[in-house]
């Protein structure tokens, strides 16, 4: 069974909280909090009625904002306001390689932090529902995704919680995840 020290050791990397903005993409950063004795990892569940990614299972996290330093400040600054979680810099402990959305034309820079435990989170009206998942039983849910009409830029794969399919940019950094778990 995983552990938090295992996830620690695979995932601490160097932290490069910049990407050079080619004016292709709007930049953006999410926050992988892993959590607990029995790892768990928190996502959440847009509104329906959301601009962009409307009902979609993600992970706290979004654009970033002239006041923001860099995109470490961006996953940190929305973790707190999507979730109510306040996490510092040096609890972050590595980044992830940087996903493209397809379809809303974001490069997403992934950010990890694993912590012993968390506190209450309480969703702002930017989140509809918060996720608990056991990380290791999610990661095995893992599906390529067998439709061949979608574009083919980058792999396709899906996830499963509870019979909410996570896909997409999302479920491209839990890919990294798993890649990483796996070696």
């Amino acid at each position: 069974m995983l552990n938090l020290e295992q996830i620690q050791s695979i995932f601490s990397t160097p932290i490069d909280p910049v990407l050079e903005n080619t004016g292709k993409y709007r930049l953006a950063s999410v926050l992988v909090v892993v959590y607990g004795e029995e790892p768990m990892v928190v996502m959440t569940e847009k509104p329906k009625d959301m601009k962009f990614h409307a009902g979609e299972i993600s992970f706290p996290g979004g654009k970033l904002d002239p006041a923001d330093s860099d995109l470490l400040d961006t996953a940190l600054r929305e973790t707190s306001e999507e979730i109510g979680l306040t996490i510092t810099r040096d609890q972050v402990i590595g980044q992830l390689d940087p996903v493209i959305t397809l379809n809303s034309g974001f490069l997403i820079l992934p950010f990890i932090s694993v912590l012993r435990e968390i506190s209450k989170l309480s969703a702002n009206c930017e989140v509809e529902k918060i996720f608990h998942i056991p990380l290791e039983s999610f990661l095995k849910t893992m599906a390529k995704d067998p439709d061949p009409s979608h574009n083919k830029i980058q792999e396709m794969y899906t996830f499963e919680y509870q019979n909410q399919i996570v896909w997409g940019a999302s479920a491209r950094i839990l890919k990294q995840m798993q890649s990483g778990l796996k070696s």
